[in-house]
């Protein structure tokens, strides 16, 4: 089972009516919210724990959690609001947010919300995003990760939203102690230039690796995917898999979101979901786990919104 942690926000898109002009649509959101789907979705077993508010948004997060196989039993409800994320997306460009998240659900997720253990089926822990930005969820999340990383594989998105980051060297030292902490990261190269401007993919997932983590993975927008993998032995190996034509582009809403998903779904139905087979995946496996991943996030950006697609979806793409 795959444990996601973290935010679960309403994604406001900006949609043209006629006769009326533009506004903003409400739809469940967020980075560990849309990657639990995107899991879900593939079949595989999932659960997200997270502060849900207790109002009509939060019936309606729920609710496409269970639609979409999502074990709910460890979220918490509250009183608060959740956070608002207002995305305007345009042709050819990445989407524009702007967050309201001061006094919000997500954020006041406490060291006591939080399993004294982990379920025994637990293979994997995702977490990340704006969650690790804000507190004092970003602090309760660190502290849970660092004990429980020896028990599971962590998986670390940091999704960076550069305007919630109050203070960027603590950002930046949270960032590299998570990274140490993780088995997997998986980051966008346009996410990694707030870590260092003008990064080189290959250097970006060396830095990664000397962090400590045993897989680096950058996502490369229409140029796929590529990813560094630390041997037991201290053996490096990179492997790279094309990017995935999308004929029909709508926005890339999601995609990164999708990509980590699948590519965790990929390992756990393959079996290979823990720290020692992830250690000894050959260069074939982890291939195979990119390009589905690739094909996952390429379909998602031919939708509106964080739409992940299924099992069938994927299997049907050729490329």
């Amino acid at each position: 089972m795959i444990l996601c942690i973290g935010e679960a926000v309403i994604d406001l898109f900006q949609n043209d009516i006629p006769g009326t002009g533009k506004v903003f649509l409400p739809l469940p959101g967020g980075c560990a919210y849309n990657t639990s789907i995107a899991i879900g979705r593939l079949g595989v077993p999932v659960s997200f724990l997270g502060r849900l508010s207790a109002n009509f948004f939060g019936e309606m997060q729920i609710t496409r959690l269970r639609e979409n196989n999502v074990n709910c039993g460890r979220i918490i409800r509250c009183e608060e609001n959740p956070v608002l994320a207002f995305i305007k997306t345009e042709e050819d460009k990445e989407p524009q947010y702007a967050f309201y998240e001061e006094g919000t659900s997500d954020r006041f997720l406490s060291p006591n919300e939080l399993p004294k253990h982990l379920p025994d089926d637990t293979n994997c822990i995702v977490f990340g995003s704006i969650s690790i930005a804000m507190e004092p969820i970003g602090s309760t999340i660190e502290s849970f990760i660092i004990k429980e990383a020896a028990n599971a594989v962590t998986a670390f998105d940091p999704n960076i939203r550069p305007f919630l980051i109050k203070d960027r060297d603590a950002y930046l030292k949270r960032f590299e102690k998570l990274a140490g902490a993780s088995a997997i990261v998986k980051i966008s190269l346009e996410d990694y230039e707030y870590i260092e401007p003008k990064p080189q993919p290959e250097e970006a997932l060396e830095k990664l690796i000397n962090m400590g983590t045993r897989l680096a993975i950058l996502t490369l927008g229409q140029d796929g995917s590529c990813a560094m993998l630390r041997r037991n032995d201290g053996s490096a190996v990179k492997v790279s898999a094309p990017g995935i034509n999308v004929p029909n582009l709508v926005d890339t809403v999601g995609a990164g979101d999708t990509f980590h998903g699948a590519f965790l779904a990929h390992l756990e139905k393959m079996g290979k979901m823990s720290h020692n087979a992830i250690a000894n995946l050959s260069e074939d496996e982890l291939f195979n786990a990119l390009t589905f991943a690739n094909k996952a996030a390429a379909i998602v950006c031919g939708r509106k919104g964080a739409e992940p697609p299924t099992l069938k979806e994927i299997e049907k793409l050729k490329v």
